[in-house]
């Protein structure tokens, strides 16, 4: 007598990260997203890192910054390629600079560059597009924004708010010496531009850029001391990724974003 054929298996959902596993991509000199995302896990979200490497972190001119964003450019796909085999539900670029080149368009071909990697259907929030849609959340018009590049890099991020229809009234470059250092900037250097050179009558909303320049301790005091929002990159690129994923629950004490929207 024959035994009947066994029945195929089932594929089955992972019951870590039930309501989503969410894949960062991040550079390799980073510590700053990994610090943001532990202090945001929503019940049943797990961020899964992924690290591309850095074989050029100098950042101390705009020649070597350039060099810089050249060098990753080669690195960003291997890190995409392995983050993919944990079979995360959703993709987010813990990087920024990249994200802001060629500002709109360059926004856009970088994500198309990135689908060759993750495929047509999978979610994805890179940093730019993340920080445009918390400006509009706040439906903000006025944009000053702190970053920790040199001059070529600020340029950049000017030409992606202003090409995003805000009127920027001034952006203030950090210029730390390499990838590494940014995540070592002093708190009080950070409030001092803010208060001193970035805030003013003249702006709705203040946002920083650089994903290594971890804000989220600081921008929730400094906004209920200046009454109006500041947007870390990290925050507004967790929130994004959330959001987009179905996931809405709300975080007091990380900033107004999270609170909010």
């Amino acid at each position: 007598m024959n035994e009947p054929a066994p029945k195929p298996l089932k594929p089955q959902e992972p019951w870590i990260g039930s309501r989503g596993r969410i894949g960062v991509v991040l550079p390799s000199t980073n510590i700053g997203v990994e610090y943001d995302c532990q202090r945001i896990i929503p019940e049943g979200v797990t961020w899964h890192f992924g690290r591309f490497f850095v074989g050029q972190p100098d950042l101390s001119s705009d020649n070597m910054f350039l060099a810089f964003i050249d060098a990753i450019r080669e690195t960003i796909p291997d890190a995409i390629r392995d983050i993919m085999t944990c079979e995360p539900s959703y993709i987010m670029m813990g990087m920024s600079a990249e994200t802001f080149w060629g500002g709109l368009e360059g926004n856009v071909e970088f994500e198309a560059r990135l689908r060759d990697g993750i495929g047509p259907d999978m979610g994805l929030t890179s940093g730019a597009a993340a920080l445009k849609a918390a400006i509009d959340a706040f439906g903000a018009k006025r944009v000053a924004a702190l970053t920790p590049y040199q001059s070529v890099g600020d340029e950049q991020v000017r030409r992606f708010l202003e090409e995003s229809g805000y009127e920027v009234t001034k952006v203030v470059g950090l210029k730390c010496d390499t990838a590494t250092s940014i995540a070592h900037t002093p708190p009080s250097e950070v409030i001092d531009v803010v208060l001193n050179e970035l805030d003013g009558e003249d702006v709705d909303i203040i946002v920083q850029a650089g994903t290594n320049l971890s804000t989220i301790d600081i921008f929730p005091t400094l906004e209920k001391q200046l009454g109006k929002p500041l947007i870390p990159i990290n925050v507004a690129t967790i929130w994004h990724a959330l959001r987009a994923h179905g996931i809405n629950d709300k975080f007091y004490g990380r900033g107004w974003l999270l609170e909010r929207f």
